[in-house]
């Protein structure tokens, strides 16, 4: 009798059990597709279900505090600074990075004929929170970008000296080169890259917070619709495009390509992670059109705005690549993260030629050689002479080549203990007038902080 009682008890716990697993996961998953009642059961399911996540980045980070950035290891058995070929370049670096020895990110101006920090961006992040009126679309910004946990997201330097960036999948915002907050745009959920256009507007690549009409058809909820957004130098949005409206409306996919991924989990087909702005007519694309590097279709799509035409779509042996810039008048080059399931060891540059449609590597042993590799992020700049610049942004690395393959120096992001921190899109400033005014802000210019 007490047996036939004992197995009862244990079916009625496994039914319970399984009861209870179906409610924990349906409240997770009514979280996750935007429901806004029942907040203190939902706020407890998913307390509970982040804790073997949270207990890894604890694990990884070395850190009770599970918003600290993880420290990198990869290269820490490298100098922070290492110079292999002298020369002096007239050439300024813009480098946002993370410093875990003040738990916070920041952005340094360095001359790189010397390598030393000339000026620091750092404001107030705290501060910057208390404009945001846009709670709807940013209900945990400061606990999701809380100043330990703040980066600056490739930041772009204007000619006053004044700073735009955002803290990848945030607001949008401006300071001045003092660091003094000018304003923020918290309409949309910007991320990835920043450029100037041909009318000095900022293209920043953006997760519309109002679906696009082939989205909000069909209601999908909690869906990336990344998109092109044009704003002045104020602040102001001028233009703003869906990847998605793009692609259906030049019949690339059907109108039912949203629906149909999220049908199959898919809730970020396109994620959008470079612009790039043509700035002159060539036989190949004219001023004003632009380039834009969708990393889960593995493609480059060049773009005219003026007629709402796909004119070319690129892809080839590359794979979740980032970062896309024109080095000629028949030149592209890609940051080839190069995530295929084989031959899959080195990031790569590559270049595409439109007058032949053929692809080539760029330095590819030396990179092999330095067993460069960033699965997510990243990105290069060739200058003006053939040198490469190259950013292994999971790693905090970056390596500079001469024209030659030479390797010139290289950077390992350690701070003051010698920790490890990420870098978040560095830039390369090559224009003398624009290097000049800097220099000039730097020395004139008296900041308190």
């Amino acid at each position: 009798m007490f047996k036939k009682i004992e197995i009862w008890i244990v079916i009625l716990l496994i039914l319970l059990s399984l009861v209870g697993a179906l409610a924990f996961g349906s409240l997770v998953k009514y979280y996750y597709d935007g429901g806004k009642r029942f907040k203190p059961l939902t706020k407890t399911a998913i307390f509970i279900a982040s804790i073997p996540i949270n207990f890894t980045k604890m694990v990884r980070s070395g850190s009770l505090n599970v918003g600290t950035p993880s420290k990198l290891i990869k290269h820490k058995d490298k100098k922070r600074f290492e110079r292999f070929i002298e020369n002096q370049r007239n050439i300024l670096l813009v480098l946002p990075r993370y410093d875990h020895s003040s738990n916070r990110s920041e952005v340094n101006i360095i001359d790189l004929s010397s390598f030393k920090v000339i000026h620091t961006y750092k404001h107030d992040i705290l501060e910057m929170y208390n404009q945001v009126q846009n709670i709807e679309d940013f209900p945990k910004l400061r606990i999701d970008d809380s100043p330990i946990r703040f980066e600056y997201r490739h930041p772009l330097i204007l000619n006053d000296g004044s700073l735009i960036s955002d803290s990848e999948y945030s607001i949008e915002f401006k300071i001045d080169f003092c660091s003094n907050l000018k304003w923020i745009n918290d309409e949309e959920t910007f991320h990835h890259s920043k450029m100037l256009d041909h009318d000095n507007n900022i293209l920043s690549v953006a997760r519309l917070n109002s679906p696009s009409k082939y989205i909000d058809k069909y209601k999908i909820k909690n869906f990336y619709d990344d998109a092109i957004i044009k704003m002045n130098k104020d602040g102001k949005i001028l233009y703003k495009k869906s990847i998605i409206e793009i692609l259906i409306e030049n019949k690339i996919f059907p109108n039912n390509y949203a629906y149909n991924s999220s049908l199959y989990g898919t809730h970020d087909p396109i994620h959008l992670n470079d612009i790039e702005p043509v700035l002159k007519d060539t036989d190949y694309w004219k001023k004003g059109d632009l380039f834009l590097s969708s990393r889960h279709l593995s493609a480059i799509i060049h773009y005219r705005p003026s007629d709402n035409k796909v004119i070319n779509y690129i892809t080839g042996p590359f794979f979740e690549q980032h970062d896309v810039d024109i080095i000629s008048d028949k030149e592209i080059s890609i940051f080839n993260n190069n995530n295929f399931v084989i031959n899959n060891e080195h990031s790569e540059i590559l270049i595409y030629n439109f007058e032949t449609k053929e692809f080539k590597r760029l330095f590819e042993s030396q990179l092999k050689k330095e067993n460069f590799k960033t699965i997510t992020q990243g990105l290069s700049h060739i200058l003006e002479d053939g040198s490469l610049i190259v950013e292994e942004q999971n790693h905090g690395r970056i390596i500079m080549f001469n024209n030659k393959g030479e390797k010139e120096w290289e950077f390992v992001n350690k701070d003051k203990n010698g920790d490890i921190g990420f870098v978040s899109w560095s830039r390369i400033i090559e224009d003398e007038e624009l290097i000049y005014k800097i220099k000039d802000d730097i020395k004139n210019k008296k900041c308190l902080n």
